[in-house]
């Protein structure tokens, strides 16, 4: 299986920041792509950002200027700035990663981390 450690969420006013960082690990062969999503309530997952193995990168056009995804592959870590945070913001923010189990299985596996909570509000 793969287990995923989210961090960097929170409470934030609007205009602020914050970073949230992602860690996979366990049964992981090499990572296609990392992203994060967000779910607010009442409203159905929307992708944020996702970041390939090559460094390509794609983002809702909500965020466009505003965040940031990065990856440090040696450590299957994906990571997400967030600045000028609003209050539309507000959702728990999903890390995804779509990878590779095996050398000798090509086939790619998705999977969800469980969630960090951001809320920008005054």
């Amino acid at each position: 299986q793969v287990q995923f450690v989210e961090s960097g969420g929170g409470l934030v006013q609007p205009g602020g920041s914050l970073r949230l960082s992602c860690a996979a690990s366990g049964y992981i062969f090499s990572i296609y792509a990392m992203g994060w999503y967000r779910q607010a309530p009442g409203k159905q997952r929307e992708l944020v950002a996702t970041i390939t193995s090559d460094e390509s990168t794609n983002y809702a056009d909500s965020v466009k200027g505003r965040f940031t995804i990065s990856r440090d592959s040696a450590k299957n870590t994906v990571y997400l700035q967030m600045n000028s945070l609003k209050p539309e913001d507000t959702a728990t923010y999903y890390c995804n990663a779509d990878l590779y189990r095996s050398a000798f299985d090509r086939k790619r596996y998705n999977y969800w981390g469980q969630g960090t909570q951001v809320a920008v509000s005054s």
